[in-house]
């Protein structure tokens, strides 16, 4: 198996910490950028936040542990396809491939529509799986610009697959989109309800199935702090408060997995690509530190 080797690899992790066979963890970068609406760019996302990540400290001070120690591997990034399709397709293989390998998967995207070839992967070996998605759109059009693939119906292709989905943040979305989650089930959590409390936790993590797969598009966060997304929209979850919220996910359910998308890199301000790095760092203590 090829990986990054130090120091190219996430966390510019020396070799006995980022082989692949010793690695819990396998970063899958997939620079694929082919349906943006709007903002371009996110095809450079996974190479900033792997690039940000070599200025993280290994020592995380909430858990008091260097959560690096599991074992985290970087791959080189998957080849983008010329269509939509079969991208997810390969995807979809690649994933796979990792999760037979009993791997914990790391997905960086690239935009938002790699994440219904992820959770197929994981839909065929755990059953009973729930998208818990971090976003501020829901996603769910069934088609858009011509397409089934785009970002934009990225939800929609995930509820395909698996009818159990939870969305967290969200505050801009058609009604005909509102109007299908309720019709299905969907629970949507929006950001105008969740902004300055954290009473929906409890009711937000009982709608997960017990095996969960997480999907973080970045533009879920407040753009004041992450603003560099292909789609920001005003308001969103704040870092703290989140993390709050992934941790009690984390320790309540088992998460079998989880990508990272929408992240437009801009050169003059760095810190949103930092921001990416260290939340899947904190994501990895979580889920491997209970």
């Amino acid at each position: 198996m090829e990986y990054k080797r130090y120091p190219n690899n996430f966390l510019e992790l020396n070799d006995s910490l980022s082989g692949y066979k010793e690695s819990k963890v396998v970063i899958i970068p997939v620079p694929y950028e082919k349906t943006t609406t709007f903002v371009r760019g996110t095809k450079k996302g996974p190479q900033a936040m792997i690039e940000a990540s070599m200025a993280i400290q290994f020592y995380d001070e909430e858990l008091q542990k260097d959560a690096c120690n599991v074992g985290i591997c970087t791959l080189y990034s998957l080849k983008a396809k010329e269509k939509p399709q079969l991208m997810i397709d390969s995807i979809y293989k690649e994933v796979k491939s990792r999760v037979e390998d009993n791997k914990f998967p790391i997905i960086l995207g690239g935009e938002h529509s790699i994440t219904q070839g992820c959770v197929k992967a994981f839909a065929e070996k755990y059953g009973n799986i729930t998208v818990l998605q971090l976003d501020a759109h829901t996603d769910l059009a069934e088609e858009w610009n011509g397409s089934r693939f785009n970002h934009a119906c990225a939800a929609k292709r995930c509820f395909d697959i698996t009818k159990r989905i939870v969305q967290v943040g969200v505050r801009s979305a058609p009604i005909e989109e509102v109007e299908f989650a309720k019709k299905n089930g969907i629970g949507i959590f929006w950001a105008k309800d969740i902004a300055e409390n954290e009473k929906w936790h409890d009711k937000a993590i009982s709608r997960l199935s017990q095996n969960v797969y997480i999907t973080i598009d970045l533009d879920g966060f407040d753009p004041s702090f992450m603003p560099s997304v292909g789609n920001p929209e005003p308001g969103g979850l704040q870092y703290y408060p989140t993390l709050r919220f992934l941790k009690k996910v984390c320790r309540q359910r088992k998460v079998v997995g989880f990508d990272v998308v929408e992240l437009c890199p801009n050169k003059n301000n760095i810190s949103p690509d930092f921001t990416a790095a260290k939340l899947i760092y904190k994501m990895i203590g979580y889920i491997f530190f209970k």
